[in-house]
């Protein structure tokens, strides 16, 4: 079902959370929102999101951690979810469509109250960027927005995998989604900031209270894309990975791949069997390989 909404020229379109596998994730958190209405298009299965919060007086640099986050993460595919406020969560936003990447807002108004109204245009591309601007209330549904914003945060975090306070003072609307995001077990990260920065008080708060200090994208890469990242560690182990001479490095680094057999590993490098069986038991005199058995061998 959906209506035009002409001063927004887009379909409001309606959807209930356990009608799309994104959006079931939101049956578990408390109070389930009975109906999501929104514009744009929400994805049709689960993909990795971070939501990036924080404060609606940035400093530079705030601006400069948010952007490079949302940025870096936007490329790797990550969907990025804010608030769509001005701040942080519109740098959020903007950096990740600069990266031609998808970006969800979820409002704290009525569908059909684009809030700020100053970003309508930002509004705009996001839903023609392949994104959505979605809200639990019905058009000219009346809210309190003190009520209604807080109660947004639990959509926001509730659609992320993790959520990251970028900057936010010490009674921050951006805390509040932070403990909607702890109540539903998701991972908090927040930005570490200067000790004399009002504006940095609420996350250097959350750090002393156990969330984790992001310092680079990486940080939530490393936690989104686990076995990806279990790869390039065992590459760069490999590339650490030294014997006296060349001979010896090319074949620990033939074990440290997975191949135990010594006729492969004499195979793959071209070795002579007299020059394998001489660098291999030297190896193994320095406890550098152990014998498992049948010529074949492994690290120590």
């Amino acid at each position: 079902m959906s209506t035009l909404f002409n001063d927004f020229s887009q379909k409001i379109n309606t959807l209930s959370p356990l009608e799309a596998k994104y959006t079931e994730v939101l049956s578990t958190i408390a109070v389930m929102p009975k109906m999501l209405y929104f514009y744009g298009k929400i994805p049709e299965n689960v993909v990795k999101t971070v939501a990036i919060v924080g404060s609606r007086r940035n400093t530079r640099y705030g601006e400069e951690v948010a952007y490079k986050m949302a940025y870096e993460l936007a490329k790797k595919g990550v969907i990025i979810i804010s608030g769509l406020a001005y701040g942080i969560d519109s740098i959020a936003h903007r950096a990740t469509l600069d990266a031609g990447g998808t970006t969800i807002a979820v409002l704290g108004t009525p569908i059909d109250q684009i809030y700020p109204r100053g970003h309508k245009g930002l509004a705009r591309e996001i839903t023609e960027s392949g994104g959505a601007v979605i809200s639990e209330y019905a058009p000219s549904t009346k809210v309190y927005p003190k009520l209604s914003f807080l109660e947004r945060n639990r959509i926001i975090s509730g659609l992320a995998d993790i959520v990251v306070v970028v900057e936010a003072a010490e009674k921050s609307g951006s805390l509040n989604t932070a403990a909607h995001a702890l109540e539903q077990g998701k991972e908090v990260f927040a930005v570490p900031g200067n000790i004399t920065n009002p504006y940095s008080q609420g996350c250097n708060k959350l750090i002393t209270q156990g969330a984790n200090p992001y310092t680079e994208p990486d940080d939530l890469l490393r936690l989104l894309f686990p076995e990806a990242y279990a790869k390039k560690r065992k590459k760069l182990a490999n590339l650490l990975l030294f014997g006296d001479n060349d001979i010896e490095t090319k074949i620990l680094r033939c074990l440290a791949d997975g191949t135990r057999d010594g006729d492969k590993i004499m195979e793959e490098l071209h070795l002579p069997a007299a020059l394998f069986n001489e660098t291999i038991t030297m190896l193994e005199i320095k406890g550098s390989v152990r014998a498992l058995g049948a010529n074949n061998w492994g690290l120590t």
